[in-house]
């Protein structure tokens, strides 16, 4: 899965909402990438290592992940993620992007592109957080679990052993072939997890504020948007059904295209990076 790649640029940039770092590749238009809980940019590697021909590819990490660095005690829900993607796009004087997202990623996709349409060229969506599924049932455990003062244990069992977290108690339901996840990639989105108290309690917070409230929310402007989208959609996805692409693509009326990758399951854009590539690329010069 992991193979050899080129590797991006790695910097971060001063917000209001903190020190936000991103990894980076190509040139040209800017098309941000957003991932979704426990990850951070490195999801996105083998698209910012051969899409970045076409576009600028920008990989962001979230707030209470990978290296971004935020205040103690501040506001990491799903808004405030989004809210924190404008200030990233301004702070880098970038305009208007191709947004693509996943899982959570996805859900604070809508959110920034249903409060700033005007700065979304084209829109992407993979397996990820809608409407009302939000957290899914099937990620509920892990949430309890973490509401119960179990998250650093966890992380650190995870890092300790590999195994643990492509089990199916773990993260091994998100991937097709878990075993071909590399125990590199593990530590890339697990150890900035632990690197402090703060850090790990970031992320609880940000698992706490879960909560379907915030799409509900912004379901009126998704109705209205316009911006040319694909959804891109796993059909073998405990997290989130192929129903719920079914229905992002009712709702968003800028939808041009939807597509199902058969017995794929969330983490799709690291296992199915090629066939997801060619989609993306034909978008964006469709959408052009």
């Amino acid at each position: 899965m992991d193979g050899d790649l080129s590797s991006p640029t790695k910097a971060s940039v001063q917000t209001p909402s903190g020190r936000i770092a991103y990894r980076e590749q190509g040139a040209g238009p800017v098309a941000l990438f957003v991932h979704g809980v426990l990850l951070n940019g490195h999801l996105w590697r083998h698209q910012l290592a051969h899409l970045s021909d076409q576009r600028r590819c920008i990989a962001v990490d979230l707030l209470a992940h990978g290296d971004t660095e935020i205040a103690p005690g501040q506001d990491v829900s799903v808004t405030a993620n989004a809210r924190m993607l404008a200030e990233f796009l301004d702070a880098l004087g970038i305009d208007r992007v191709d947004l693509v997202g996943n899982d959570s990623g996805g859900g604070i996709a809508q959110i920034f592109a249903a409060l700033h349409p005007q700065r979304v060229r084209s829109f992407a969506l993979t397996n990820c957080d809608t409407h009302d599924n939000w957290p899914p049932e099937a990620f509920k455990p892990f949430l309890a679990m973490a509401a119960g003062g179990g998250l650093g244990d966890t992380l650190k069992a995870m890092l300790a052993d590999k195994s643990v977290y492509r089990s199916p108690q773990a993260l091994g339901p998100a991937y097709e072939d878990p075993q071909s996840l590399s125990d590199e990639s593990i530590e890339t989105y697990l150890r900035p997890l632990v690197r402090s108290e703060q850090r790990t309690g970031d992320l609880q917070r940000f698992l706490a504020a879960f909560d379907n409230a915030h799409t509900l929310a912004i379901e009126p402007q998704l109705k209205r948007l316009q911006a040319p989208t694909l959804i891109a959609w796993g059909t073998d996805d405990v997290f989130f059904p192929t129903k719920w692409s079914q229905w992002l693509a009712d709702a968003i009326p800028g939808t041009r295209r939807r597509v199902e990758f058969e017995g794929a399951r969330i983490f799709f854009p690291e296992e199915r990076w090629e066939a997801f590539n060619e989609e993306l690329r034909a978008h964006w010069q469709a959408s052009a």
